[in-house]
């Protein structure tokens, strides 16, 4: 549906934020680009949209070349973070706009908009002024605005980090049974790991301009194909502890543990990764085990982040609310199904063969 083919994004400053993307989209499908600020996703969403002309490669949508189209002529809609409303319009004007322009007759504007408005609970604001309306609202109708046009591709820029933490988890929800209703092709850009893992059906994780991943959130979270991924997904951020392995013989401190899936690894220093919500304050036999010298203990409510050091290394672990004391050596065992194993170059060590995913 969606086909990029590499792509090339370099501004006049010389910076080049997007270096040579290939991505391809299936029609229906939920794309969520995420990263941190300066990765390139906004380049790509805005190039897409042909809001920025590309420096190199094609951009195709469903079998056309729209790269060399003007934007108007692409048949894609976007949605705004700042939700990009006409002030001094009614709210029934901003959906019927875009409309307007091409052409469509009164009677089908109407039918559109109020089948729209039934869909997004905006029949009461139709009369109103974006200024009279929540974030909330106002992001409601950009959707509105957008869907309103039946395009072959939505674009979601960041659209919801303007909203409270409340409503954003609120209209994360909508978006999502929203676009399953619709059926219709999308690529969401943010930096929040929770909206990716939520909406999207395949995550693109983008660094400095490239891609360092694409998977479905289940294989980008349990299989991070690099640090910087483990690092960016998940929250509390996946723990660093460095290591070695010889043959399957993973020490970390004064501790081993053999792992036979890593049997064919020769002696080498590695980076070892292990999520906080995996490790555990209770003995497991086939685990292994680290101390840890609480710092400081952060209560969430049904269980609490305890932070700490291991051999001088900086520690958070996920325990059940219970009472610890600061400066405690507190004994830890991870399963060995949870441990990551990364190389010097941050890239993930794959195992001869796979053990059963991460619970």
């Amino acid at each position: 549906m969606l086909e990029m083919q590499h792509l090339v994004k370099t501004y006049e400053n010389g910076h080049q934020a997007v270096k040579g993307i290939d991505l391809n989209i299936a029609k229906g499908e939920f794309i969520v680009l995420v990263g941190p600020s300066g990765c390139g996703k906004s380049s790509i969403l805005r190039s897409i949209a042909g809001l920025e002309n590309i420096t190199d490669g094609e951009i195709h949508l469903n079998g056309r070349r729209v790269d060399t189209v003007k934007p108007a002529e692409r048949d894609i809609a976007m949605v705004f973070q700042n939700y990009a409303l006409y002030p001094h319009m009614s709210v029934y004007n901003n959906l019927a706009y875009g409309l307007k322009n091409r052409g469509v007759s009164k009677v089908e504007i109407e039918n559109k908009i109020q089948s729209v408005a039934k869909t997004l609970k905006i029949e009461d604001y139709l009369d109103r002024k974006p200024a009279k309306l929540s974030g909330g609202q106002r992001q409601r109708v950009a959707m509105g605005r957008a869907i309103v046009r039946d395009p072959q591709l939505f674009l979601f820029d960041e659209p919801l980090s303007n909203l409270d933490a409340a409503l954003r988890a609120h209209m994360r929800l909508q978006i999502k049974k929203l676009q399953r209703e619709l059926a219709v092709t999308s690529v969401y850009v943010t930096h929040d790991q929770v909206e990716a893992m939520t909406l999207a059906d395949r995550i693109v994780v983008l660094n400095l301009g490239e891609i360092e991943q694409i998977g479905t959130p289940s294989e980008v979270y349990h299989q991070p194909a690099s640090k910087f991924v483990a690092s960016f997904m998940g929250s509390p951020a996946m723990n660093f502890l460095n290591a070695k392995i010889n043959k399957g013989l993973l020490t970390v401190g004064n501790q081993t543990l053999m792992l036979e899936e890593y049997s064919e690894i020769a002696d080498q220093e590695i980076t070892l990764g292990v999520r906080p919500e995996h490790v555990e304050s209770k003995p497991l036999d086939n685990g292994l085990r680290f101390g840890m010298k609480i710092s400081a203990i952060e209560p969430l409510g049904p269980n609490q982040l305890v932070h700490g050091k291991c051999d001088s290394q900086h520690i958070i672990a996920v325990t059940p609310e219970r009472p610890f004391d600061i400066n405690q050596e507190l004994p830890l065992w991870v399963d060995q199904k949870n441990l990551h194993l990364f190389d010097n170059l941050g890239k993930r060590i794959k195992p001869i063969y796979s053990l059963p995913l991460a619970v």
